[in-house]
């Protein structure tokens, strides 16, 4: 699973964070700083998915992590 944040339409309002807090996280003195785990662990994917539908800006979304062959 990969997370996209569109951090220009990100407002900030930390619905993501209360949905799933050991992916997002609220930083600055004014918790103005959205930091993200890029490529959570599957196990996650479900309060991902909440974090994706309580944003109200739409500014989550998520994708899958590209596996490199070796070769």
């Amino acid at each position: 699973m990969k997370i996209v944040v569109d951090l220009v339409r990100c407002q900030t309002y930390g619905q993501c964070v209360i949905a799933a807090p050991i992916v997002f996280e609220l930083h600055g003195e004014q918790k103005e700083i959205l930091e993200y785990e890029y490529a959570p662990d599957e196990s996650l994917h479900e309060q991902v998915e909440r974090a994706v539908a309580a944003c109200p800006v739409q500014a989550i979304s998520i994708g899958r992590a590209k596996e490199q062959k070796e070769g």
